[in-house]
């Protein structure tokens, strides 16, 4: 009988050394190639105007400087309200945006997966419906309803759309359908505990991949949002639709305030993508 390799107290997969091997010089090699976008990003802002111009272009910066930086943070100060304005703006609408998508989405989710209702499959189909409709067929039907609430040129038409994502509902409701007996429900009502304390209590910390994916896909896209049609105030753009101003007039500050945008999303992949790994390992209940 052949003996299991054993790897920290845990049985792995029973492949040779050299497999093992093969496969994660596989891996390292397909990392690299995707990291290099990236990497390309980051040293061509530290380059200056030269080097960016040289062909082919280089991975590498010669003569490393912070002028793209200090000039993207000098030009969009010379616009009509101050930078800070604009990062308040960005990080204001992305939180709001994702707490809101979250807690709707959420109850939603439980409502629709343990709680059968007059009407269930018709709001099950409308759901899947909506998902096959693109938002530029729905972006004047959107606009006059917009008009007609008055939420133009508002922090409401950036934030409360965002809340009525039906894709993060349908994920997270799936994920409760998989992972939360419906027996476990049950019990909890028979000892007399309420419905809210049981979404709160008992199911969300079952799902927490799949809200914690929610997380940061809506932050991620909400944060990466360009310039809206809706909203035309200077007081109430975000960075990454004044920097939209400044990539057209320097090159350089152009690739800063893209490492930048980029940036927050990344770290905060990064601090979760192990609890995320984690939890889709360990959690979740089962029939």
């Amino acid at each position: 009988m052949k003996k299991l390799r054993v790897r920290k107290h845990a049985v792995v997969l029973n492949r040779s050394v050299a497999g093992d091997g093969g496969i994660t010089f596989i891996l390292v090699i397909m990392a690299i190639f995707m990291f290099l976008p990236m990497w390309y990003l980051i040293v061509n802002s530290f380059k200056p105007l030269g080097e960016m111009n040289l062909t082919p272009p280089r991975f590498y910066v010669m003569k490393p400087t912070l002028k793209n930086y200090i000039d993207l943070f000098t030009n969009i100060n010379a616009t009509w309200v101050p930078i800070s304005r604009y990062i308040f703006n960005t990080i204001f609408i992305s939180v709001a945006a994702t707490v809101g998508c979250l807690v709707f989405g959420s109850m939603a989710a439980y409502s629709i997966s343990k709680i059968r209702f007059p009407g269930y499959n018709i709001v099950m189909n409308l759901i899947i419906y909506s998902l096959m409709i693109s938002s530029t067929v729905s972006g004047l039907t959107n606009f006059i309803i917009y008009v007609q609430l008055g939420w133009l040129n508002t922090y409401t038409i950036s934030i409360v759309p965002v809340w009525a994502s039906t894709l993060g509902l349908y994920l997270v409701k799936n994920f409760m359908d998989a992972n939360v007996s419906d027996e476990m429900i049950e019990a909890a009502r028979i000892d007399g505990a309420t419905e809210f304390f049981i979404y709160l209590r008992i199911v969300m910390p079952l799902v927490k991949p799949a809200w914690l994916t929610l997380i940061i896909t809506t932050f991620q896209q909400v944060w990466n949002a360009g310039a809206s049609g809706y909203v035309w105030s200077e007081q109430l753009k975000t960075f990454n639709a004044a920097i939209t101003q400044v990539i057209t007039v320097s090159a350089g500050a152009g690739s800063a305030s893209i490492v930048l945008m980029m940036s927050v999303p990344i770290i905060m992949f990064i601090i979760t993508q192990s609890q995320i790994v984690e939890t889709m390992a360990s959690s979740g209940m089962k029939d």
